[in-house]
């Protein structure tokens, strides 16, 4: 196996740009989302039951984020370790490291999975329940600027070699491919 590609998206772009971008991209997505739900749901009143359900749902969020890309993992019984740790003795987090080698497609999915998980059920509810649009608009937008390393880095798994393994590294991934046969 050679490899093809090592990717760290904190090393190309670096940290600052990336959560700048994220943070730039989660805001957007909260205008863009919330001006056509707010004209289409314009009469309904928005149930609102304080600032204090908001603010516990953004702390988990970083977490059930990154549970979305472990659970692909778990269904397809790869082995996986999880670390628990809280972040400021409040906030729970979760670093996990893919102990197998896995294939484009599986990287591919373990990348959309939040946005397949919590984003698009996050749109649908706003629909669905427009007492809860800003919330659920909300919720969809702060994981939208959650995912955009996620992005970045799917973006690179797209490119990648159909038949690629793709292998959790130190600070990112690395993308193998199999030596020619002479």
């Amino acid at each position: 196996m050679n490899c093809w590609k090592s990717v760290n998206i904190n090393k190309e772009f670096g940290l600052n740009r990336v959560y700048l971008l994220s943070f730039l991209t989660g805001l957007m997505s909260f205008l863009v989302l919330y001006l056509p739900f707010s004209i289409m749901h314009g009469t309904e009143d928005v149930k609102d039951h304080g600032f204090l359900p908001l603010v516990i749902i953004l702390l988990f969020l970083p977490s059930i984020h990154r549970l979305m890309h472990i659970l692909p993992l778990l269904l397809a019984y790869k082995k996986v370790r999880v670390n628990f740790a809280f972040a400021n003795r409040m906030t729970p987090t979760f670093a996990y490291q893919c102990k197998s080698k896995l294939s484009k497609s599986m990287s591919i999915l373990m990348a959309l999975s939040p946005t397949f998980f919590i984003t698009a059920p996050a749109i649908v509810m706003s629909f669905a329940l427009p007492g809860y649009f800003a919330y659920l608009v909300i919720l969809a937008a702060v994981n939208i600027g959650l995912s955009f390393s996620d992005y970045l880095y799917l973006n690179q798994f797209i490119r990648a070699p159909r038949q690629c393994i793709i292998e959790n590294a130190k600070d990112g991934y690395d993308i193998l491919v199999r030596n020619p046969e002479i």
